[in-house]
């Protein structure tokens, strides 16, 4: 039940300390302490544990249980009708009234609230309130401009634009902003932005360094904000952002703007805890997003002879029931679907993806490391839904003893298979860590209609995430994280193994594909280089096929050797999944709504974009 008004105040502010006063500011009554002294000019408030009386405006009404079903954070935004002119300090703060709040309140009224300050994963608030209604006003939203003059660090050590002086307040972020990461629409209804476009690796433009890249996370951290939901519960029924565009056939993807978005500042780590803390901005007016990144068609076709570079994201023939009855062992975990019903989801975008690619050879990564079953269904697959036998698998067995393996599917109507395949590991160059690194692939094909004869090589060198100090190869914080070592001497073993033409081809036309696990500018690819290849991925303006903490960049690539590059028509990274949202995978976790999973279409077959080198090989 609302209480009645009883004094009527009509006022137009600013916001807090960045703001200006209204012409005649009403002065808070006796025993009331303003919000911003609440607040303080620190990260926590000087009154924590304490009981205080404030008065103020609410700006953003979060209460739940009232008409209002999507923007529940149990309570409301208050905020100082008369800014304190001092930009230490925030004029907001956060009401915590539960889940059956006494009064419904509404943003514009003007309300007392007595309560206990506390502090709740960093952000201020007022618990235990006792709310009156005592007349109306408005706040007009307060401008912010990132980037932030600072950063701060929260406490998983993270960097984050310091924004304490806003919080609570009502503000407005009046500069187009850019998706730049959708990790956490599913799980938290949240979509990461940034100023000035897209975030990207430091290392895909910019050779490793320490320094650099010090300052380089910085700015990041100083141009970014989290845009959530306006809601506490975890994965949500509705996803708020998902379809929020101009028209009923947008769906979100990385790379698209908003412009002016409004709503109250807080900081916290979302959905009740369970998220990344972070500065939330929490909207009080409908958020749309500009499509300036649309969805790839099909790719045209640009040469005569089409390879491709496909990681399938863990794609493991057998059903992940828990159990260690995965790998060459028969020990290790599975991966992949964890169901029979997603494992034929997973097989649907799969195809739906290799069909429209319609290369003639496919490089595929992340494949269970069987005698056949994985290659088997995918290609099984891929020629139901075009109705052919036109796919082929090349037949390696398992291979070493990983979990997962490389691959290659091919048109025999097109190549055929000329010789024996090879392996790099660590027997044929000491310098190639098989224990780190997948061995490398390398097969010959011969093009039927012209007998012209090339290589290609698929790879998977060693991921970023885990570590390898044991081998005395550490982080060493100049943007190429773990394991930089194990690669770059991968890559080197890889440029003299081909020296020796591995497959017998006498033909020195190599093609290298895969997923190097290096961005453009890192170490492996400096090493393929100065031993004569040529990266066909450098010449384009920041080239990428992952996203990997709200940054993206190349992590696979196409490199060619010397005398295949002027045979080399066109290099297309086909954005068919970096870009978009996790949630539209073949997952079916967290009560996830089914129905945002097509079959149909190529949109998050996989984690990684597809590589696509178009040729027109001579003899």
């Amino acid at each position: 039940m609302r209480s009645l008004p009883i004094i009527l105040v009509l006022l137009a502010a600013c916001g807090g300390g960045s703001g200006t006063a209204p012409a005649l500011p009403l002065q808070p009554p006796s025993g009331v302490t303003t919000i911003s002294d609440v607040q303080g000019n620190r990260s926590s408030s000087p009154y924590v544990m304490q009981t205080v009386s404030v008065a103020g405006i609410v700006t953003g009404d979060f209460q739940d249980n009232d008409a209002d079903d999507t923007s529940n954070l149990g309570g409301f935004y208050l905020q100082d009708e008369t800014p304190d002119g001092d930009p230490a300090t925030s004029d907001g703060i956060f009401v915590f009234d539960g889940k059956h709040p006494s009064i419904d309140v509404r943003v514009g009224d003007r309300v007392a609230v007595r309560g206990t300050v506390n502090e709740y994963f960093g952000e201020t608030q007022l618990t235990e309130p006792t709310v009156d209604i005592i007349g109306t006003g408005s706040i007009q939203a307060t401008d912010v401009i990132l980037p932030a003059a600072r950063t701060m660090t929260n406490t998983d050590n993270e960097l984050l634009a310091d924004l304490e002086s806003y919080e609570g307040m009502l503000i407005r972020l009046p500069q187009t902003l850019s998706v730049t990461n959708l990790r956490s629409l599913e799980a938290f209804g949240a979509v990461r932005l940034s100023e000035g476009g897209r975030l990207y690796q430091f290392t895909n433009a910019n050779p490793p360094n320490r320094r650099g890249y010090a300052a380089h996370r910085t700015l990041n951290a100083r141009r970014s904000i989290e845009l959530d939901d306006g809601k506490r519960s975890a994965h949500p029924e509705f996803i708020r952002y998902l379809k929020a565009g101009p028209t009923p056939a947008y769906s979100i993807r990385m790379g698209d703007t908003i412009t002016g978005v409004t709503g109250n500042l807080r900081y916290s780590r979302g959905s009740g805890g369970r998220g990344d803390e972070s500065w939330r901005l929490m909207p009080t007016t409908e958020p749309q997003f500009n499509p300036v990144n649309p969805r790839p068609g099909k790719p045209s076709v640009g040469g005569s002879l089409r390879v491709a570079s496909f990681n399938a994201n863990n794609f493991f023939s057998t059903v992940d029931s828990g159990q260690r009855v995965c790998g060459p062992r028969r020990e290790d975990s599975c991966r992949g679907a964890d169901s029979a019903e997603e494992l034929q989801r997973q097989l649907l975008k799969i195809a739906a993806a290799l069909a429209m690619i319609d290369a003639d050879i496919v490089g595929l990564i992340e494949l269970e490391n069987n005698e056949s079953a994985s290659l088997k269904l995918i290609v099984d697959a891929l020629n139901e839904r075009i109705g052919s036998g036109e796919y082929a698998y090349l037949s390696t067995g398992i291979i070493h003893e990983d979990a997962i393996k490389t691959g290659f599917i091919y048109k025999p109507s097109t190549v055929t298979l000329l010789g024996a395949y090879a392996l790099l590991d660590q027997e044929i160059d000491p310098r190639f860590n098989d224990a780190r690194n997948r061995p490398a692939l390398a097969q010959s094909f011969e093009v039927t209609a012209t007998g012209a004869v090339f290589t290609v090589i698929v790879h998977h060198l060693k991921s970023k995430g885990s570590s390898c100090d044991e081998d005395g190869d550490p982080n060493r914080h100049d943007g190429q994280a773990n394991c930089n070592r194990a690669r770059a001497d991968a890559a080197a073993a890889i440029a003299d193994w081909l020296a020796t033409d591995p497959t017998d081809s006498n033909d020195a036309d190599f093609l290298i594909i895969g997923d190097l696990n290096a961005y453009v500018r890192e170490d492996p690819l400096t090493a393929l280089k100065k031993a004569g290849f040529t990266n066909l991925l450098e010449a384009q303006d920041n080239p990428y096929s992952f996203v990997f903490d709200a940054q993206a960049g190349a992590l696979d690539h196409a490199v060619a050797s010397a005398s295949l590059v002027p045979q080399v028509v066109e290099t297309i990274e086909w954005h068919i999944s970096a870009d978009e949202p996790p949630l539209l995978d073949y997952n079916l976790e967290n009560d996830r709504d089914p129905d945002l999973f097509s079959g149909d279409d190529p949109y998050r077959a996989s984690d990684h974009d597809p590589i696509i080198v178009d040729l027109d090989l001579v003899d």
